[in-house]
């Protein structure tokens, strides 16, 4: 039972485990340095534990370090961890002996002191808990407790965290025949020192009444506990950032194999394994070299954190991947690069645990014994499938008529899965196991075989669950070798927060939203485009674009353009005739157009529409970029996809519908403005007439075209009560759930850094702007709203949130309360985010609209930038009409559609020179001064914009 160290074999070619262990502690050195602190102190007197633990602590952290050195220049995590485990043993043995010795005298086998858990596999990283067994015999006395009581302490000051028990064998075999997490610490207990009898006794006892013949139960129950694991964790390997210890895919899972070897075949080493048949030693390599690389994560992270950190988070990846000795190749980044290969070791690791699984069930069929075994076979014999002789069924899972199915026939391998997808089934380890040794019969010849692309299209469009198949076909190594473009993005990661999962993973998620929305089980979410589904009429197109939309990920040049020519290479070969491969071709080109324009662009801004127009061309092309931007979206992570972006979507695909169908109307704007002011006047036929004028009177044209009656006669109804109630500030509030966006309206005293001031106090509250709609009204005064990000599930909760976010900008706007403080407030303990770098970029442009110029800036977000980015605009005289404020994770790109203070677009290069420069500072690390230039939030009452301004502002009506 006793754990051994992994393979002796294969570390020898990784690196000698005894290497370096004398070196980082001379042990008798120190066991006499402690002796003779009692020549110096009194006997067990404080002075004497001072001494003591100073001594230890002193060694401790030298032998860490020296650990560290050695772990630095042979880069073996596992050889890291056997040395910091081996140091540990020293520490505590050493501290044992002079305990019995000086401090609770006693005999040096009345107690043992045994590790448990990673300790007990005699691998312990930098901040790992030290997990300790104390072994008692049937009747301990005081002196032994106390004895164990100042080790603990000892330890405990020593800075160690100690998870401990002290039980007799008796106390160990009861609690581990009741608990599952007992049974599996004692498992794995290692002698350390002392009564070396008490730990044997354990080992036999466990082994003969714990063990024996509840191996099933065991395995049951390891699995069930890496499924829970899984799920807590997002049942998937492909997070960005991962858990190296919990996660799927890390070492914990290559612990559990180990703990169901040890526990049901009783194998002491992993190389036992490859005698037994369970694997291959190219397999037992692949499990070492894995698990020697999630070790080595491991110590660099805890190294460089100072900390248990499990957590691979994006603080840490970049210094990684250069302890790692990982460099930068075009299109992707050293980062990248290594987070590319953690991601195939994690893919490993669930190679090996099929493999292993499939062994395992193999040899649990063979020991089941006499009768029991007989019925028990005959009860899960294997079933025919209609329609195939290649495969049988085996208690829902598809499983191989005979072993050389896949030799006799290459094309099985996709049919191993077209099968299991049409009677959904589940698959049998061991038909995975021999598709993995099978890889070799994926070459050119099957990639062209025309019927294996027939069964690959039909698992695509499958109207069952094409994503799970998908995936299966992923994991277990096909698609990436079937499909060889497919293959260069496997593991792949993004480095950015934007995207929650690897490149693949994405993919695969997208296919999973377009079947779910396909099924009409997203129209709660997506009304739209689940009412467009069914007019679709080319399945096959649209499932091959949302596959392949980013297949050329990682490339030098855009993958946008790089991808459709990918595809123009694929479709044809998936089976797909020259319309459609035009069709896929189109949208992996424009994939990111439809998102970006509506987020990014002013959508009551004719031009926006006129030029996506252009772009689009037809309404199939624009039926199948929406539902390829949504899927998109929606797949790119948790809490990406919000009812926001959908309006804004469906906006832009109604007004572009509207276009390409021709019927934007003939009638000029002023026309439609003064039909626009008399609705809102009927609209507000219970007032008086007096009032039905004075404020349906009060707005431009831009008010009276873009925003709906509905909006336009409750703003009507707040401003009357404003000035009933004789406030010149005065905000309104209200929540959107289907959207996902709070709206705050203010009505102020017009002031050109009005929009700097309300984005600062919203950076303040901690609220995120999404959008912002910038209004004057004829007699001076600003009527803005605001749209920040939803917080609060609950409406209530939010409306309290939204409305101290409205008191908030009252406050700032009336002097109440100066920015500055407040935003310095906000942010004073705020980490400043170091582990992305986006160069500033501000862009100019004069063609994105017929009366604007477009201030386009992309950087790294930060509290209070949006605030400082428009008090810039402010102070180079610019009036901002109106703002699109985008986040794509650490990322911001934020449009301003401005005018001169004269109302024209910018034209000057100098002035243009001028612009862009002072953006691009404040955007960068110049923070400090960026602050400097914010107002100091005081607007008092009577400020209004200037003359000039209120003049042309009507002109343009």
């Amino acid at each position: 039972m006793q754990t051994q160290r992994t393979s002796r074999q294969v570390l020898a070619a990784i690196g000698n485990q005894e290497a370096g262990r004398p070196a980082i502690l001379d042990v008798e050195a120190l066991r006499a340095e402690c002796e003779a602190l009692t020549q110096k102190h009194p006997p067990k007197s404080d002075a004497l534990r001072s001494a003591l633990l100073s001594t230890l602590k002193k060694a401790s952290t030298e032998g860490r370090e020296k650990a560290k050195q050695f772990f630095l220049q042979e880069g073996s995590g596992l050889n890291c961890a056997y040395r910091i485990s081996w140091l540990q043993d020293q520490l505590i043995s050493i501290l044992y002996g002079f305990v019995i010795t000086h401090i609770q005298p006693l005999k040096a086998d009345d107690i043992a002191v045994s590790a448990v858990g990673g300790y007990g596999r005699d691998t312990l990283a930098p901040g790992s808990d030290i997990d300790l067994l104390f072994l008692f015999p049937p009747k301990p006395t005081d002196a032994m407790r106390k004895a164990v009581e100042f080790m603990l302490y000892i330890l405990w000051d020593m800075g160690f965290k100690v998870g401990h028990s002290s039980r007799t064998i008796e106390e160990c075999i009861r609690l581990s025949k009741e608990d599952m997490t007992i049974r599996t610490a004692i498992l794995e207990t290692r002698y350390i020192c002392g009564a070396a009898a008490l730990v044997k006794e354990l080992e036999t006892r466990f082994d003969k009444e714990v063990t024996a013949g509840t191996g099933p139960e065991f395995i049951a129950a390891k699995l069930a506990e890496r499924d829970a694991r899984h799920r807590k964790a997002g049942d998937t390997r492909y997070l960005v950032e991962p858990n190296v210890k919990e996660g799927k895919g890390g070492l914990r899972d290559l612990h559990t194999l180990f703990w169901i070897a040890k526990y049901y075949y009783h194998v002491r080493d992993a190389a036992d394994l490859v005698k037994l048949g369970v694997l291959s030693k190219q397999e037992l390599s692949l499990f070492l070299k894995s698990e020697d690389f999630l070790w080595a994560v491991r110590c660099h992270m805890h190294f460089l954190t100072g900390k248990s950190e499990e957590r691979l988070s994006f603080d840490i990846q970049r210094e990684i991947a250069e302890a790692l000795g990982y460099h930068s190749r075009p299109g992707l980044s050293a980062v990248e690069r290594f987070m590319k290969h953690y991601f195939l070791v994690a893919k490993d690791v669930g190679d090996l645990t099929r493999i292993f699984c499939a062994a395992l069930e193999e040899q649990q069929a063979k020991a089941t014994p006499g009768l029991t075994g007989m019925i028990s076979r005959f009860a899960h014999r294997s079933r025919k499938i209609p329609g195939t002789l290649e495969f049988v069924e085996d208690r829902g899972r598809i499983a191989l008529a005979n072993p050389d199915v896949f030799k006799k026939d290459p094309v099985s391998i996709i049919r191993l899965f077209h099968v299991a997808d049409i009677h959904g089934l589940e698959f049998h380890p061991d038909a995975l196991r021999r598709l993995t040794r099978s890889f070799s019969l994926i070459d050119n010849a099957l990639r062209e075989n025309e019927e294996a692309n027939r069964l690959f299209l039909s698992i695509l469009t499958s109207p069952r669950d094409p994503a799970l198949i998908l995936r299966r076909m992923n994991e277990a190594g096909v698609l990436g070798r079937f499909i060889p473009e497919f293959g260069k993005i496997v593991s792949m990661m993004q480095f950015n927060m934007y995207h929650h999962y690897t490149v693949d993973e994405h993919l695969l998620r997208t296919v999973e939203v377009l079947s779910e929305i396909e099924k009409g089980r997203a129209d709660d979410i997506h009304p739209l485009i689940t009412k467009l589904m069914p007019g679709i009429e080319d399945r096959e197109t649209l499932y091959v674009a949302v596959l392949l939309h980013d297949i050329a990920k990682g490339r030098q040049e855009d993958h946008s353009i790089a991808g459709a020519r990918v595809c123009r290479k694929l479709a044809p070969r998936f089976g797909l005739n020259p319309k459609q491969t035009e069709m896929v071709v189109w949208l992996v080109e424009e994939h990111l157009t439809m998102s970006m324009v509506a987020q990014t662009r002013d959508l009551n801004d004719r031009k926006t529409i006129t030029d996506f127009a252009e772009r689009v061309q037809s309404l199939d092309r624009l039926k199948m970029l929406l539902v390829l931007t949504v899927c998109d979206i929606r797949a790119v992570g948790p809490g990406v996809w919000n009812g926001w972006k959908g309006q804004l979507l469906r906006t832009l695909y109604y007004e572009t519908e509207l276009l390409l169908a021709g019927g934007f109307s003939e009638v000029s704007r002023k026309e439609r403005a003064k039909a626009a002011a008399e609705d809102l006047y009927n609209a507000l036929g219970d007032w008086s007439q007096k009032d039905r004028k004075t404020y349906s009177k009060l707005h431009y044209q831009p008010y009276l075209l873009s925003v709906p009656l509905e909006d336009q006669v409750r703003h009507a109804q707040f401003i009357r009560e404003a000035d009933k109630a004789g406030k010149a500030l005065a905000t309104m509030v209200r929540t959107h759930s289907f959207h996902a966006i709070t709206e705050i309206t203010v009505l102020s005293p017009d002031h050109p850094r009005l929009l700097a001031v309300i984005a600062g106090a919203c950076a303040a509250a901690g609220a995120n702007i999404a959008d912002a709609q910038i209004f004057t009204t004829s007699d001076g005064r600003a009527l803005d709203t605001i749209l920040i990000n939803r917080e609060f599930p609950n409406d209530e909760d939010e409306m309290r949130r939204a409305a101290t976010i409205g008191k908030m900008i009252e406050d700032v706007l009336s002097g109440a309360k100066r920015l500055p403080e407040v935003i310095a407030t906000r942010t004073r303990n705020r980490k400043k985010n170091r582990a992305f770098v986006i160069p500033p970029s501000a862009v100019i442009s004069n063609t994105l609209s017929n009366k604007f110029s477009v201030v386009e800036v992309e950087c790294l977000d930060r509290p209070g930038l949006l605030s400082e980015i428009t008090a810039v605009l402010s102070d180079l005289s610019l009036d901002i009409h109106s703002a699109r404020i985008t986040t794509f994770g650490e990322k911001v790109i934020d449009t301003f559609y401005v005018t001169d203070l004269v109302g024209q677009k910018i034209v000057n290069e100098n002035k243009r020179a001028n612009v862009i420069a002072r953006l691009k500072a404040v955007m960068s690390e110049q923070e400090d001064e960026a602050r400097a230039r914010m107002p100091s939030g005081i607007i008092a009452p009577t400020v209004v914009r200037s003359a000039p301004v209120a003049k042309k502002a009507k002109s343009d009506a």
